[in-house]
């Protein structure tokens, strides 16, 4: 799978670190594909007309992403696809939560290109691969491991619908934004209740926002 036929996708909003995972790929193999988005709207459009694919390198923080959200919804649209997490966050319950997501691996941005291309080429080989010093073996409290497995049963429609409550829309304007009526948006937000096994917008707000599905990036992270 290292040859010219292998398409790497790099999506992330931070021009030098995409630069640095070009060279990463470069170094490891230099006749591979790379595309770069810079954000989930276009990742999901590179993805609407590249058919072939290898793997997808994920950051977390970037322009129509919210926590886990853009991982959720990639895995239930591409399941086949392998997507590699690429964050400035290297906590081990982050780490732990990405892979119970579906991610088949987590590159801390703190790695070095050599790593970088080992981590990559690791999950290039139908491996899984986190850094060496991370327990994936630590189990959470039994309600957030319940919460973590009904989250990721949500369709790409319904993360999104998921996103914009947590950002205060009403039904109206979540219709306006995604093109749909209100009663499709009424429908998916009985679905995602029903899903995450609450009675509230609020309490799925709540329980999403727990485990970082719908966390706002920080001042700090964004551009």
């Amino acid at each position: 799978m290292q040859g010219s036929s292998t398409t790497i996708v790099i999506a992330d909003d931070h021009p030098l670190f995409r630069g640095a995972l070009r060279q990463a790929i470069g170094s490891l193999m230099p006749a591979a594909r790379v595309v770069e988005a810079n954000g989930i709207d276009e990742l999901n459009e590179t993805l609407a007309v590249e058919k072939d694919v290898d793997l997808i390198l994920l950051d977390l923080t970037m322009p129509g992403v919210q926590g886990f959200s853009g991982l959720i919804s990639l895995r239930a649209q591409h399941p086949e696809l392998p997507v590699v997490i690429v964050s400035a966050n290297e906590e081990a319950t982050v780490i732990r939560r990405a892979i119970e997501f579906g991610a088949s691996g987590f590159i801390p941005k703190s790695l070095n290109v050599d790593a970088i291309g080992t981590a990559i080429a690791a999950v290039l080989a139908g491996d899984t691969w986190t850094p060496p010093d991370i327990d994936l073996t630590a189990t959470e409290d039994k309600e957030t491991a319940d919460l973590v497995r009904r989250l990721a049963t949500l369709t790409p429609q319904q993360v999104r619908v998921l996103m914009m409550l947590s950002e205060g829309l009403l039904n109206k304007q979540i219709a306006y934004e995604l093109a749909v009526s209100e009663a499709t948006v009424k429908a998916h937000v009985s679905a995602i209740l029903d899903k995450l096994g609450v009675d509230s917008r609020t309490q799925a707000v709540i329980a999403a926002a727990k485990i970082g599905v719908t966390q706002r990036p920080s001042p700090a992270n964004v551009d």
